[in-house]
């Protein structure tokens, strides 16, 4: 079957088009995404402002429309952190239900956590062992750690790149003092969080999800994405701190030229490389594998898990 899977993140509102069925990897056949930035649009109440709204509306119709014209045969609409967080929630949906008729699902961070983790497993298989997934997106950091396909710690923390970006790093380029103290939030919050893993003992392999450790990666010299999704693709820790007063350096424009970095997302490039150093250093990781994987990949793999299957009894 085809199916659409609908991801209203804090940077983008992304359709996903794949060809699938049970028992089988979900093949890309289509992409749709339109950049929003809903993170950036809340104002000083923690709303969605007007504006914010009307073109959430707008993108979720036209990605709808995008839908119906590949073939989708259902379509699986979620939210993360920028819808779940703002404090006009409820009319956000309500309005994209009646405008749209599309019934957006909240995810808590946790159920975040546990559905990226769940397309890192099915990408590494059992071989990878104990599995340490990271996930920055704009909203939140997440993180999860397990030996199954359901994590045995999962947490969920407001550290995304376009969060951080937006209350903390005001100047271009921003200004050293800013960057210190966001380095110092940055590792207090997950330091609050790295007990409740590192007693489970050390994990067999690292994982990161997300544009940011794509970007990230890219810039110390990872493969293209026009090489292909089956390419090894890792990142150091080294390489990462040896990026970093570089990158704080750079205007915005600048890091938009590096390899790899969209103009989107170049903004926000500081806020998700000082995240994943942080990240990596407090939970002893020197080296980590990029999973073409995440969490949209997680959402369409636990959907086609609760199928019927047909089976052939023998006579």
């Amino acid at each position: 079957m085809r199916l659409g899977v609908l991801d209203v993140g804090s940077n983008t509102v992304h359709l996903l088009v794949v060809d699938a069925h049970p028992g089988a990897r979900p093949l890309p056949a289509h992409s749709h995404k339109a950049e929003l930035r809903l993170a950036e649009l809340l104002d000083e109440d923690g709303a969605i402002g007007p504006d914010g709204v009307d073109r959430l509306v707008a993108t979720i119709a036209d990605a709808l429309q995008a839908a119906e014209d590949k073939g989708c045969e259902d379509v699986l609409p979620f939210a993360t952190s920028a819808v779940r967080e703002a404090t006009n929630a409820d009319q956000v949906l309500a309005r994209v239900r009646d405008e749209t008729g599309v019934d957006l699902t909240v995810l808590s961070g946790v159920e975040e956590a546990r559905l990226t983790f769940l397309a890192a497993r099915r990408w590494f298989g059992w071989s990878a062992g104990r599995l340490l997934v990271l996930d920055i997106g704009g909203g939140s950091l997440e993180i999860a750690y397990g030996i199954d396909e359901e994590p045995d710690a999962a947490v969920s923390l407001p550290l995304g790149a376009g969060r951080l970006t937006a209350g903390w790093l005001p100047g271009d380029p921003p200004d050293p003092a800013d960057v210190k103290a966001l380095r110092r939030h940055v590792r207090a919050q997950i330091a609050r969080s790295v007990g409740e893993f590192t007693r489970l003992g050390r994990p067999d392999h690292v994982v990161a999800t997300s544009k940011t450790f794509k970007q990230l990666a890219r810039i110390a010299g990872a493969a293209r994405s026009t090489e292909g999704l089956c390419v090894q693709r890792g990142l150091t820790r080294k390489a990462l701190e040896e990026r970093l007063p570089e990158l704080a350096a750079m205007s915005v424009a600048r890091r938009g030229g590096l390899p790899g970095v969209s103009e989107g997302r170049a903004a926000q490039l500081l806020a998700g490389a000082l995240v994943a150093e942080g990240a990596m250093d407090l939970f002893g990781v020197e080296e980590l594998e990029i999973c073409p994987w995440a969490l949209r990949e997680g959402v369409i793999l636990r959907r086609l898990d609760h199928l019927p299957t047909e089976r052939t009894i023998p006579s």
